[in-house]
């Protein structure tokens, strides 16, 4: 079975690790449900829940199958405790739809705030 995934960094369209998404499906732009903000990380962004105020962040949702969830995750480092994979809250047309999103495990919110989108 297929998962829903939100991309928000250096994974979507147009950007230097997208190739990691070979043969899998774009779904829509969505957008988070405010309470989230992108960090930088040093060449990449990190997702973090911030204060109230945040408007979201802007990203991609992507139907991938269990071979390429397999590879996100290791491309992700999840075993390695660098990124987990949680749900994430949409807002319409993907607010029912059970998403997900890679998180750092560090603490992010000291790092600089980049705001609600990612661009290379």
């Amino acid at each position: 079975m297929n998962s829903l995934l939100f991309f928000y960094g250096t994974l979507k369209r147009g950007c230097c690790n997208h190739g990691q998404l070979g043969g899998q499906t774009f779904v829509g732009m969505a957008q988070t449900a405010p309470g989230f903000a992108l960090f930088d990380l040093g060449g990449y962004p990190g997702i973090a829940s911030r204060r109230a105020g945040s408007a979201g962040v802007i990203g991609e949702v992507w139907s991938v199958d269990p071979a390429a969830l397999a590879r996100l995750d290791a491309f992700e480092g999840v075993s390695e405790g660098l990124y987990r994979r949680d749900r994430i809250a949409l807002v319409p047309p993907f607010a029912a739809a059970v998403v997900e999103a890679y998180f750092p495990v560090l603490a992010v919110t000291d790092r600089p705030e980049i705001g609600s989108e990612w661009r290379e």
